[in-house]
C-alpha cells in the first residue's frame, strides 16, 4: 500500500475488500472509538432483531433509522440504541455477524463503542452481502440509506471511488480531554464498475479536517492495491 502521511501523534487503520476477486487486505490492528460509524451497526442489529421476530421495521423505527444514517442524527441513534438493548444487544448481534473485537459503549455512550478496521470490514460484508445474516430486503434498506447521506457528509471512503456509486457512513468525535479528533469512514465505492468495501479509522488527529484527509488518503491507498489507484485522482 502506498505511503499515507500521518500527523504526528495520530494513528490510522484501514481494511479493504475487492468485491470482484474476493481479495482483502488490512493495515493496522488497533482498536478505535467508533463515533457515528456505529450507527450502521445499530441499524444492522435492529434489522436482525426484526427478522428474528418475523417483522419489518415500524414506521417510527424507519423514521429514526433514516435520520440516524442520512443525517447522522444523534437523538435518533440514542432511541434505537435503547431499542436494541444498548451494548448487550449490539454485542449479541455482532457475535452473529462475525465481529470479534468490537465492544459496545457503556451505558448511553454508543459513540464510544470500540472496534477495528477488520471488524468494520466484516460488518460491511453483512450489509452488502453475500453470506449475510441480514436478508436481501434488510441489506437493500440499510445500503440504500448509506447511499443517501446528506451532501456535507459525503467525504471519507468516497474519495477512493469514481463517483459512479457509493454508500457510506462517517463518524467524528473531538475528545474533550485532549482536543484531538477521532475521524472514521466506512462504506462501498465503485471504480470503473468494480466494487470495493473500505473501512478507514483514525484517532489523535489535530483537527477534523486533518482526520478527513487521513482517512481519505488511507482509503485511496487501500483501493490502489487492486490496480485502481487512479480512482480518486
Amino acid at each position: 500500500m502506498r505511503a499515507v502521511p500521518v500527523p504526528e501523534g495520530a494513528d490510522v487503520a484501514v481494511a479493504v475488500l475487492d468485491a470482484e476477486s474476493g481479495e482483502s487486505a488490512s493495515y493496522g490492528d488497533g482498536r478505535f472509538d467508533t463515533a457515528s460509524i456505529v450507527k450502521v451497526d445499530i441499524l444492522a442489529t435492529l434489522l436482525l432483531r426484526a427478522q428474528d421476530e418475523g417483522r419489518r421495521l415500524t414506521a417510527t423505527e424507519e423514521a429514526y433509522a433514516t435520520a440516524m444514517i442520512e443525517h447522522s442524527d444523534n437523538d435518533a441513534a440514542s432511541k434505537l440504541w435503547r431499542a436494541i438493548g444498548r451494548a448487550e444487544g449490539l454485542d449479541a448481534a455482532n457475535e452473529r455477524f462475525g465481529l470479534t473485537r468490537t465492544e459496545g459503549g457503556e451505558g448511553t455512550l454508543w459513540g464510544l463503542t470500540r472496534t477495528t478496521a477488520v471488524d468494520q470490514l466484516t460488518l460491511l460484508r453483512q450489509v452488502f452481502g453475500p453470506g449475510s445474516e441480514l436478508d436481501g430486503v434488510s441489506r437493500r434498506y440499510l445500503s440504500g440509506l448509506m447511499g443517501r447521506v446528506v451532501r456535507g457528509q459525503r467525504w471519507g471512503v468516497s474519495a477512493a471511488g469514481d463517483g459512479s456509486g457509493w454508500a457510506l457512513k462517517n463518524g467524528w468525535l473531538p475528545r474533550e480531554a485532549t482536543g484531538l479528533w477521532v475521524v472514521n469512514s466506512i462504506g462501498r465505492v465503485t471504480v470503473g464498475g468494480r466494487g470495493c468495501l473500505v473501512a478507514a479509522l483514525s484517532k489523535g488527529n489535530p483537527t477534523w479536517a486533518a482526520g478527513i484527509a487521513l482517512v481519505e488518503g488511507a482509503a485511496v491507498a487501500a483501493v490502489s492495491l487492486f490496480g485502481v489507484e487512479d480512482a480518486a485522482g
